[in-house]
């Protein structure tokens, strides 16, 4: 048993591999230190089959409504984070005369018309949406919850592997004030869920401040909503009170739900579910991967 062990043992030291700088892999011909029964035979070079690594796939985001408040700082933090980004809207461009803008890649179309956007989701890995709106009850259903839903399946249909809808937090009695909004916000929130059940995240952030533009003026409203955050998030009992309260929910900062947002979409490992106004704040003061 053991000289058949011994005969079937391959002598790998007869052998050697060198790897090119342009990496290809060489094989040399036999190694005559290793014991070679003719010493004036010279060692051969063949080149062996080219081994082609592809490139590390591209994250490419699609933000729906880039070119409000929200989305604009989520297509900001994207592009930082070097992606691939581009913006859905009814407008198209946006008016922003920032650089940052002219890297983002601006469609228009109507997400009541699947048709006039299907060109935006080629090639999309992930989708944030912003998509939200005030009016009459049955205009806020339809821009918060029908919209939102054609979106979420389409994106479904698509292939999309990811889906970040950032929705609202409940706010108690003004909940019935705002019925429509709402009632849109958690139809759409369900739809995720159902076609998203791994793949799906709900960020649902109070009052969301920061610098807001409106024309050509800009509204600092980190004054008010800074010094509250500060105090309201270390107050979360209050926000058990009944009827009131939800009204304690503490603000954020634009640039945390931008950047929970993008990590949301673009980190396998980021746990799908809803993240209340605690965890938005929680997950922006982690260090991004």
């Amino acid at each position: 048993m053991s000289r058949l062990i011994h005969h079937s043992k391959l002598n790998l030291s007869r052998f050697s591999i060198i790897t090119s700088r342009n990496g290809r892999f060489m094989s040399t011909g036999y190694d005559k230190s290793a014991g070679s029964d003719n010493s004036n035979t010279t060692d051969r070079v063949e080149e062996a089959e080219t081994v082609n690594v592809p490139p590390p796939l591209t994250e490419k985001l699609l933000v729906l409504g880039g070119n409000g408040f929200v989305g604009s700082h989520i297509c900001k933090e994207a592009l930082n984070r070097g992606l691939d980004v581009g913006s859905l809207s009814r407008s198209g461009r946006s008016s922003i005369q920032e650089s940052w803008a002219n890297n983002v890649t601006w469609h228009q179309g109507d997400l009541f018309s699947t048709d006039s956007w299907k060109d935006a989701l080629k090639g999309v890995t992930s989708i944030i949406s912003c998509v939200g709106g005030f009016g009459s009850n049955s205009q806020m259903y339809k821009i918060n919850g029908t919209a939102n839903i054609n979106a979420i399946r389409a994106a479904s249909e698509e292939g999309v592997k990811r889906f970040v809808y950032i929705s609202a937090a409940d706010f108690g009695l003004v909940n019935y004030l705002l019925q429509g909004y709402y009632d849109g916000k958690r139809a759409a929130e369900t739809e995720l869920l159902t076609r998203y059940p791994y793949g799906g995240v709900i960020l649902r952030p109070g009052f969301i401040y920061g610098t807001r533009k409106v024309g050509s003026m800009q509204l600092p409203l980190g004054v008010i909503g800074s010094p509250l955050e500060m105090v309201l998030q270390n107050a979360k009992k209050l926000n058990q009170v009944p009827l009131v309260g939800p009204l304690f929910t503490p603000p954020v900062n634009v640039t945390a739900v931008a950047r929970v947002a993008v990590r949301a979409a673009t980190d396998p490992v980021f746990p799908p579910g809803i993240v209340d106004v605690y965890g938005i704040l929680r997950y922006s003061q982690q260090r991004s991967v």
